[in-house]
């Protein structure tokens, strides 16, 4: 046990450590509920996120990552890199000076490599699951119906949640023409969108 607590808090163990510290806190926090995994990111309004699946930059695609949200791979990598660096702590017990030092840095390396490569086999499958499909349109969402989020609905003022095809909801600016009241809570119909101000005309749905 106390190799165990030696080599846990030894280099390079402890950098790992740390960082398997960060990523328990951070899954503990998804668990809860006070995080989301959200690969469409955002806020939930259409255009204001850019869309990650785990990396859509050539880097991660390089190392054979992408296409996995990056707190995922990241989560596989830092786990095993911290258990082969435990593991190499244990066996270099004892080893001190610049021999020490040196035989650290090649536990280290040997370290990322294996979580790199377990965290590459990882998102082989995992992929498959997070396959997306065509970019979501505007005007997707041109003859659903809405529910008023607002207090009220005005020629420039106003915001309703819409449920799209797949299930997902996403909160859109509205406007109506003046002619109709409209207050939280009541149904609207989407009957077209506006591109030079970027919101959705609508109209009580019944």
């Amino acid at each position: 046990m106390d190799d165990f607590v030696d080599a846990a808090l030894s280099f390079p163990a402890v950098l790992f450590g740390f960082l398997l510290v960060v990523v328990v806190l951070y899954w503990l926090l998804v668990v809860l509920g006070t995080l989301d995994i959200d690969l469409v990111g955002g806020d939930g309004d259409i255009g204001d996120g850019d869309g990650d699946g785990g990396g859509d930059g050539g880097f991660l695609d390089g190392l054979g990552l992408g296409g996995v949200p990056i707190t995922v791979t990241l989560s596989v990598l830092i786990v095993f890199a911290w258990f082969v660096s435990i593991v190499g702590g244990v066996l270099l017990s004892g080893m001190d000076g610049v021999v020490g030092v040196l035989l650290g840095i090649g536990v280290l390396l040997v370290a990322l490599f294996v979580g790199l490569f377990v965290a590459r086999l990882v998102a082989v499958p995992l992929r498959r699951l997070y396959v997306s499909g065509p970019e979501p349109s505007r005007s997707d969402f041109v003859g659903r119906e809405c529910v008023i989020r607002t207090g009220r609905v005005s020629t420039d003022f106003g915001q309703a949640e819409v449920t799209a095809v797949d299930g997902s909801s996403a909160v859109i600016q509205v406007r109506q023409t003046g002619e109709h009241e409209l207050t939280a809570g009541q149904l609207a119909l989407i009957f077209d969108y506006d591109t030079n101000g970027e919101f959705f005309w609508v109209a009580p749905a019944t």
